[in-house]
């Protein structure tokens, strides 16, 4: 296990935090806080311990990026786009101003908002004794996210800086080697520890990939098996069972030579599916795929088609799992000591087609009733837990999207790796 802020002596020190306030914004408004309440009960730990400042940074979502997809599509509209508009764009979407009024909202506290992410120490050694700041968006630096070691390194050397001790809370970032999630441990003086939210993603989803309680069974969903060629065979390891659903279930049901229809489907990769599912058998893993689907005949919400047997007629596409499909799972699931979930087994944002995915989140939730050790984790998974009111029916559900899924593929995660470990 890790090493948090409760084993080192914060009383008097100057502590940065890499925290992950990426959140929804639209407007200016944070539009989901999941992530900002999951961070709160660490810093308010960290200010009852009276240290001499709390510094806190993230970014929020990449400007760069989403500065130069809203051009191209503005461009693309007929529109122009302007410098102004670029800066309008930015104060909408990835300033962390409002993100820091709303947090000081939810913490009860002031918190001072620092222009910028660098050239701070002066702002930050005149903060209040036990004050609490927070950075601008470190991306608005190239260096955070550059490829060259030596360019992240010459700002996290000065965010290190800030602090007296660094800790990482930011499971969001963790599977990313960047200035302030990873690269600043180099430049501190004392041994970098987690908060509580990083020891809990931790102390869930390593076990899966390590030692889980068996049986175990894995439930890998969502659009494609590009995506999760890794994830599937790392679990392939410890599952006894593994749920192939979504719309990569029908490249494995076309590679077992079944008619899909116009199901989505990776011709790329169907000797890949084939050779999963023979390392499957080799390991004597049971290997779920649909056996009946609610179809459609567009990608739509609207007309939903029962087929009650595996095959599709070629006018239909695959959008959700069938009643005897989950009875296949509900075995499954409730025979299980511990349950991975990644990924939805149909387009549950489609009310049509959400049957097969809420009928997975009910019965993860029945077995962690029932004493399973439950992970959910990928974006859509918990926003699949969430429409359903069920995430504090699970044992864990997972703050990181991409950093969950490379940790559940076995992979070493940067800001994870810096840590000082018990």
């Amino acid at each position: 296990m890790i090493k948090t802020v409760k084993d080192v002596d914060l009383t008097g020190k100057r502590i940065i935090m890499r925290v992950d306030f990426n959140v929804p914004m639209k407007d200016g408004v944070v539009q989901d806080d999941t992530r900002i309440m999951a961070a709160l009960p660490t810093i308010k730990y960290i200010m009852e311990q009276k240290p001499r400042s709390l510094v806190l940074m993230s970014h929020l979502g990449d400007p760069n990026k989403d500065v130069k997809k809203a051009e191209e599509k503005a461009l693309k509209a007929g529109k122009t786009w302007t410098v102004e508009d670029a800066e309008r764009f930015i104060a909408g979407k990835n300033r962390m101003e409002p993100v820091v009024k709303y947090f000081a909202s939810k913490l009860g506290s002031d918190v001072v908002f620092l222009p910028d992410a660098l050239g701070q120490k002066v702002a930050i050694e005149n903060l209040p004794e036990g004050g609490v700041a927070m950075l601008e968006n470190v991306r608005f630096h190239k260096e955070e996210t550059s490829k060259d070691a030596l360019e992240r390194d010459k700002m996290a050397s000065e965010l290190a800086s800030y602090g007296d001790i660094f800790v990482n809370d930011a499971f969001g970032t963790a599977h990313r080697d960047q200035a302030s999630t990873a690269s600043i441990a180099k430049f501190m003086k004392t041994e970098p520890v987690g908060g509580f939210l990083m020891e809990k993603e931790v102390k869930y989803i390593e076990p899966m990939v390590t030692n889980p309680p068996k049986p175990m069974t894995a439930i890998i969903g969502g659009a494609k098996v590009s995506s999760k060629i890794a994830v599937l065979e790392s679990l392939l390891k410890n599952a006894s069972t593994l749920i192939i659903g979504g719309g990569m279930a029908y490249t494995f049901l076309k590679a077992q030579g079944h008619s899909i229809g116009k199901s989505l489907v990776e011709d790329d990769f169907i000797d890949t599916a084939k050779s999963l599912l023979a390392k499957a058998d080799e390991k004597g893993v049971k290997i779920l795929l649909p056996v009946d689907h609610v179809a459609a005949a567009e990608f739509a919400d609207k007309d939903p088609v029962a087929i009650d047997v595996v095959d599709l007629p070629d006018n239909l596409m695959g959008m959700d799992v069938g009643p005897k499909t989950v009875e296949l799972y509900k075995d499954a699931i409730l025979a299980s000591k511990s349950i991975v979930w990644n990924g939805p087994v149909g387009v549950f944002e489609f009310n049509n087609f959400a049957k097969g995915t809420e009928s997975v989140a009910r019965l993860v939730a029945e077995a962690t009733g029932k004493g399973a050790m439950t992970v959910v984790g990928g974006g859509d998974s918990v926003a699949a837990v969430n429409k359903f009111n069920l995430a504090d029916k699970m044992s864990h559900v997972s703050t990181g999207g991409g950093a969950s899924l490379e940790f559940l593929e076995g992979k070493t995660l940067p800001g994870i790796a810096i840590l000082a470990t018990k």
